[in-house]
C-alpha cells in the first residue's frame, strides 16, 4: 500500500505542476499508469497574499493549517506544499499538524548536496528571498548562499505575482531570470534554487546561466519517493 499525498495549495500553477509531476513520474516507479493516491486543497491565492503583504504569518499558518486538516479528514497520510514563499510559516503549523510534512527547502538543500553544489543563488517572491526559509535549511548543511539585489528581487517578485502566477510567460521574464542568474554566477554560485514553483514553467537548465534546483519538482519525487516507501 502507497502512503496518500496530502497537497497543500497555494497558486494555481505550483500546485498544478507539482501535481502532474507526482502522476506523470509515479509510472516510473510504480509501472505503467500508475501514482499514489493524491488530495489537494487550495485556498483562495488572494487570502495568503494578504498574510504576505501585512507579514501575518500565524494568519499565514493558519490558511496552511485548514488546508491540512482537510487533507486529514480526505484520508492523507503526509503533507507537501509546493509553495516556497509560505514556508516562512512553517513554525506556526509544525506542531499543531494533524499529520506529518516534507518541507521544500530541505528537499532542495539535500539534493543541492547531494550533487556536490556549494554556493546555491535563492530566487524567488521577495518575501521569500528576504526570509530565512533557505538560509536556514542550506547553511544546516554546510552550504553557502547568495541573494539577489534589491532591485532584482522586486523585478523578480513582479514577474512572479503579475505575470507567472496568472500563467503569463513572456520572453522578457526569462531574459531578466537570466540576467539575474548570470550576476548570481559572477557571485561565486555554482548553482541557483528555482526557488517559487512557477519559475520551473520558463526556467531550466537548458537557459539558465547556472545549474539550477528546481522546487516543485524535486519535492514531488520526494514526495514520490516517500509514498511508496514501506
Amino acid at each position: 500500500m502507497t502512503k496518500h499525498i496530502g497537497i497543500v495549495g497555494c497558486s494555481a500553477e505550483g500546485a498544478a505542476l507539482c501535481y502532474r509531476t507526482i502522476c506523470v513520474e509515479g509510472a516510473d516507479l510504480m509501472g505503467s499508469h500508475a501514482h499514489p493516491e493524491v488530495s489537494m486543497h487550495t485556498p483562495s491565492l488572494a487570502d495568503y497574499v494578504s498574510c504576505l503583504e501585512r507579514s501575518d504569518l500565524q494568519g499565514v499558518g493558519d490558511l496552511m493549517l485548514a488546508s491540512a486538516h482537510k487533507l486529514a479528514a480526505a484520508g492523507a497520510d503526509f503533507l507537501i506544499c509546493p509553495d516556497n514563499t509560505i514556508h516562512q510559516a512553517f513554525e506556526h503549523v509544525a506542531a499543531r499538524s494533524p499529520l506529518p510534512w516534507l518541507h521544500i527547502a530541505q528537499v532542495v538543500a539535500e539534493e543541492a548536496t547531494a550533487r556536490g553544489m556549494r554556493r546555491i543563488g535563492i530566487t524567488g517572491t521577495r518575501w521569500l528571498v528576504d526570509s530565512d526559509v533557505y538560509p536556514e535549511k542550506l547553511s544546516a548543511l554546510g552550504l553557502e548562499y547568495a541573494r539577489p539585489d534589491v532591485a532584482d528581487r522586486e523585478e523578480i517578485n513582479r514577474v512572479i505575482m503579475d505575470e507567472l502566477v496568472y500563467s503569463v510567460f513572456k520572453p522578457e521574464a526569462v531574459t531578466t531570470f537570466q540576467r539575474v542568474m548570470a550576476k548570481l554566477k559572477a557571485d561565486g554560485c555554482d548553482a541557483v534554487v528555482l526557488g517559487c514553483t512557477e519559475i520551473p514553467l520558463i526556467m531550466d537548465d537548458g537557459n539558465s546561466p547556472l545549474p539550477t534546483l528546481d522546487s516543485t519538482r524535486l519535492l514531488a519525487r520526494a514526495a514520490l519517493r516517500h509514498a511508496i516507501a514501506p
